[in-house]
């Protein structure tokens, strides 16, 4: 639980700006004492799965007749219509420019399910999940990979929707307490609020609000990366503002974000709080899910091979964000990919029909193809 409710005061008449200390110690001791939780290092290597299935929630596209297969190992299943039974068609699948991924994990008898990402609108998430058969109560664990809109937006309508069903201290990973900022959206084609998440929500659901600035255990089977060094060719295209303060219960503390952050009202988004989840596969190696990727996806790559010591990846899943880059951008991407021998690349989200098209004629043994509701079994 992030913050406890408050009976003296409103929330609205509570206002956080840069540099404002007191301000917290004052909420604090309104509100409760109670804060988000430190996640819990990596003690030595990290753990070996037998099984890792990554089942795509949300996307941007859905193709209801693309056929199954079955690859040496790696198993596609594409989810096809809503349909079932002798009832006439009623819902299918909702694609939407969002992102949402479920992992499956296996070691020896003990399984795990995690949920990262929600979507845009709670409304495709709560169908989605529903339609494929995702059991609230089965989640083990929560992860949000940055706070933009188009990856948290459906979580708040989900908890609402799920209210008493989710295990108790149900933890959810963030990268800290940038996620909570409230944001503008900069970049073409409109200007625009673009939003921030909910802290009611999360606080009425009950969850343990579990930062992971380092790298840290997700559910005893993954990890997230913790924040994504810039140490590759990549360059950050930031297509948000940050508003630094809390206002009528929403948005983010001052005094906890970084120190060079905390004096300013607007600021660039650095996505500094950004975090990429994976998994190590028994024989096979890591299992990457970027999400956006706005660090870069190669430096989410790395940063997940420096936190495992684990340089062999099999598969990289998640918005690679290239769409507003250019070409030679792009061309780049793909050749460091193929320097790393990845075994499967996976295109989701943001990372545009370019990269797709190069990946296509240079590694086409490589290139998987995704929908909304896709889920890829793999083996060890």
């Amino acid at each position: 639980m992030l913050i406890c409710q408050c009976n003296t005061m409103h929330r609205r008449d509570v206002v956080c700006g840069g540099g404002a200390a007191v301000f917290s110690a004052i909420i604090a001791t309104l509100l409760g004492s109670s804060k988000p939780v430190k996640a819990e290092a990596i003690p030595g290597s990290v753990p070996e799965l037998d099984g890792v299935a990554v089942r795509v929630v949300v996307d941007s596209y859905q193709f209801a007749v693309a056929p199954s297969r079955k690859l040496t190992d790696v198993d596609i299943q594409h989810f096809g219509w809503g349909i079932g039974g002798d009832r006439p068609p009623g819902k299918t699948l909702i694609s939407e420019f969002g992102l949402s991924m479920l992992a499956e994990t296996k070691r020896g008898t003990e399984t795990r399910t995690v949920l990262m990402d929600f979507g845009f609108t709670p409304e495709a998430l709560i169908n989605n999940t529903n339609l494929l058969g995702i059991d609230p109560a089965g989640l083990d664990a929560l992860v949000l990979s940055h706070g933009h809109y188009d990856h948290f937006g459906g979580l708040a309508g989900f908890l609402r929707a799920n209210g008493g069903k989710l295990k108790t201290k149900l933890p959810i990973y963030i990268g800290g307490e940038a996620a909570f900022c409230s944001r503008e959206w900069t970049a073409p084609p409109v200007r625009g609020d673009f939003g921030a998440l909910d802290r009611k929500a999360i606080e009425d659901a009950k969850l343990t609000v579990t930062y992971a600035e380092g790298p840290a255990l997700v559910a005893d089977h993954g990890f997230t990366t913790g924040h994504i060094d810039q140490t590759s060719f990549e360059k950050l295209l930031s297509p948000t503002v940050m508003k630094i303060g809390v206002d009528h219960g929403m948005g983010c503390y001052a005094d906890k974000l970084p120190e060079d952050e905390r004096s300013k009202a607007v600021i660039p988004d650095q996505f500094r709080h950004e975090m990429a989840t994976a998994f190590n596969l028994k024989g096979r190696g890591l299992i990457v899910l970027t999400s956006c990727s706005h660090r870069g996806v190669i430096n989410a790559i790395k940063q997940a091979q420096a936190t495992s010591g684990i340089s062999k990846v099999h598969a990289v899943i998640g918005g690679f964000h290239l769409a507003p880059y250019k070409e030679d951008y792009v061309r780049d991407t793909v050749t460091a990919m193929k320097d790393m021998d990845i075994d499967y690349i996976i295109p989701l989200h943001c990372t545009g029909e370019p990269f797709y098209e190069m990946v296509k004629a240079e590694m086409p043994n490589k290139l998987l193809r995704s929908y909304t509701g896709t889920r890829f079994i793999f083996s060890a």
